[in-house]
């Protein structure tokens, strides 16, 4: 089956959806950073890349902190979200037993093919909301570039050198972007 068509067919149990970063970034600014459109574009295989998925069914439960913990945005804990740091490949950690609360979950990826603005990759964290989105470990799942949220500093220096001439001067472009907006 076409990538494309797999990408139109897939479906995760309990309203959970892939979160567009695009328009998260766009409704959020600052607060909801993701690498540049030119360097999602040079994800291929062999990089990792943090996904998130939400379901709106589902929403904090009243033991939930009022905000948000994290160092990074102390907002209203409406929509609580699960992280992972890095991929398990890289930094294994014990199993950990987290009872579901059917929240969503950030989670690393490991890109197995591309094709145009599409991507595979294998699910490459423990996740912990696994009874309701009924994703796991080892999962093979298909996403847009727009989906990416990062991409794992362990593969920046692979990813510039396997840029187009085109991608190469777009980062050059928002290089110099950062350097005027520092003066």
């Amino acid at each position: 089956m076409a990538l494309q068509d797999r990408h139109r067919q897939q479906r995760f149990a309990n309203g959970y959806a892939l979160v567009d970063g695009v328009v998260k970034s766009e409704v959020l600014g600052e607060r909801f950073q993701i690498p540049p459109a030119w360097f999602r574009e040079a994800v291929g295989s062999g990089h990792f890349v943090e996904l998130r998925i939400d379901s709106d069914r589902v929403s904090a439960h009243p033991d939930a902190p009022e905000k948000c913990e994290c160092a990074h945005c102390q907002e209203e804990a409406t929509n609580p979200i699960l992280c992972h740091d890095h991929p398990a490949t890289l930094i294994p950690l014990p199993a950990q037993t987290v009872p579901s609360r059917g929240w969503g979950e950030q989670f690393w990826v490991l890109v197995t093919e591309t094709d145009g603005d599409l991507r595979v990759g294998v699910i490459d964290n423990p996740l912990r909301e696994t009874a309701l989105h009924e994703l796991q470990l080892g999962d093979e799942i298909v996403f847009h570039e727009n989906h990416i949220l990062a991409i794992h500093p362990s593969c920046r220096d692979d990813l510039l050198a396997n840029m187009t001439d085109d991608q190469l001067a777009r980062f050059g472009e928002w290089l110099r972007e950062r350097d005027d907006g520092e003066d």
